[in-house]
């Protein structure tokens, strides 16, 4: 539940920050009211084109047994961590120009395309974050209970709005950059925890060779079948009895993740 509503909160409150920049912009230059219609009229579209991905991905699961099954998973869980990874680094590197390339970009849609233009704009830049929303989830939900994934992504949601109202009314101190940043580090674990978890079923379906099982054994320490462990393990990635396989796995994941860093740091 925990993983879900973190997920579901990040990104629905950067779809929420999208469609105000998009709705402040055509404040200021759209008097008639037609670009604002246009705007809700999109992004009611991007949240469609999300809920039909989230419908596909459900339906070719059901489609398959087996090891085609198992397959779509891991793939389901590698993409996923793939996905958080992708957007972090592009939002270090992009974030600060996001704004303006918003505008630029409607404003360019408007001139050529009209109001239909606006439109386009707010799907695509909501359905991308949709969309992102759905994988995630759905690599969450491999082995989880459909009931908590819901409750985590409804009270995401609603967490997401709460956050960018108060942003936009000032009503606190809220400093929305230093809450991005640190979430943009939560978001990092969680993908890595994912990559661990794809990386288990891999050795446990004899995909991948384990190399050493365990190297160590820290379940004295903290048990990740217990309780507290297993949730500690979902989001971390953490496991009391590590293979070799996946900590070379999770060792390569943050080194790749370091050097993106520093290249969105030099751009």
């Amino acid at each position: 539940m925990g993983n879900a509503f973190f997920v579901v909160w990040r990104e629905s409150l950067e779809a929420f920050l999208i469609a105000g920049i998009l709705y402040a912009w055509l404040q200021a230059n759209d008097d008639t009211g037609k670009g604002k219609h246009a705007l809700f009229l999109g992004l009611g579209a991007g949240v469609a084109l999300a809920l039909v991905l989230g419908w596909a991905l459900l339906g070719v699961q059901d489609e398959l047994t087996g090891n085609a099954l198992e397959a779509f998973q891991v793939g389901s869980l590698l993409v996923a961590a793939g996905l958080i990874t992708q957007m972090v680094l592009w939002m270090r590197k992009h974030g600060r120009t996001l704004k303006a390339k918003l505008h630029s970009d409607l404003a360019s849609a408007k001139e050529k395309s009209g109001f239909w233009g606006v439109a386009v704009v707010a799907a695509l830049a909501v359905a991308r974050e949709g969309a992102e929303t759905v994988i995630f989830l759905y690599g969450l939900a491999q082995g989880g209970d459909m009931s908590t994934l819901a409750i985590g992504s409804l009270t995401g949601l609603g967490a997401a709005a709460l956050t960018a109202w108060v942003a936009a009314r000032s009503l606190s101190r809220l400093n929305l950059g230093l809450l991005l940043r640190l979430s943009s580090i939560l978001l990092l674990i969680l993908a890595s925890a994912l990559l661990v978890a794809a990386v288990d079923r891999m050795i446990g379906l004899d995909w991948l060779p384990a190399l050493m099982d365990p190297v160590w054994d820290a379940s004295t320490l903290l048990d990740d079948s217990s309780e507290g462990g297993r949730l500690f393990a979902d989001f971390s990635g953490y496991r009391a009895r590590p293979a070799l396989t996946t900590l070379l796995a999770w060792g390569a994941y943050w080194g790749l993740v370091l050097l993106g860093y520093r290249s969105g740091k030099r751009d």
